[in-house]
């Protein structure tokens, strides 16, 4: 994946906290646990399937950091998905996490329906395989560190964090165009 300009973020050798360099230069450290981190995802794909993209939105108190990636084919939902493993993965401990997604799909996954489908080994109550069980396990394992709070947003409704998070999924579509 790539990340897109941001404010400068590093990672103490020797400790699980995450220094991050304000506007005026300023170090900030986010201890795991103690300092809410908000997550912006989305995903994108131009045909279903088709090249897809995801984008994702971290801010820490005045911090940001902005990640995004893509596929040559993919779906939507496969999207939506990776870019919250992204973000997930791209925080250096366990953190105290509000996340906000436009995708149901993604939300009631992880909320709703995983704890059956992993009683039911990988199967929904019809009996079929669970789609993009390789994701949904990702997602499960990256989810499983933070404390998170689930948020469903409605996508391209003006939300700041979701329209910068759509904005990043676009730009990873094209680079996955190769554009």
């Amino acid at each position: 994946y790539h990340r897109a300009p941001c404010r400068a973020v590093a990672r103490c050798r020797h400790q699980r906290v995450l220094t991050c360099l304000d506007a005026s230069g300023k170090a900030h450290h986010l201890t795991p646990m103690t300092d809410l981190i908000e997550i912006w995802t989305d995903g994108a794909c131009s045909g279903n399937p088709g090249p897809g993209g995801w984008g994702a939105l971290l801010i820490a108190g005045a911090n940001r950091k902005e990640l995004f990636g893509g596929a040559k084919q993919t779906t939507n939902n496969r999207m939506e998905m990776q870019a919250v493993i992204e973000a997930l993965n791209a925080l250096k401990g366990p953190s105290k996490v509000t996340l906000h997604v436009d995708s149901m799909y993604v939300k009631d996954g992880l909320t709703k329906w995983i704890k059956g489908w992993k009683r039911n080994g990988w199967k929904t109550a019809a009996k079929k395989p669970v789609k993009n069980q390789d994701l949904w396990q990702a997602l499960d394992e990256a989810c499983q560190r933070h404390d998170i709070e689930w948020k469903w947003v409605r996508g391209h409704d003006g939300d700041p964090g979701n329209e910068c998070a759509d904005e990043l999924a676009r730009r990873g579509t094209e680079q996955a165009r190769g554009r």
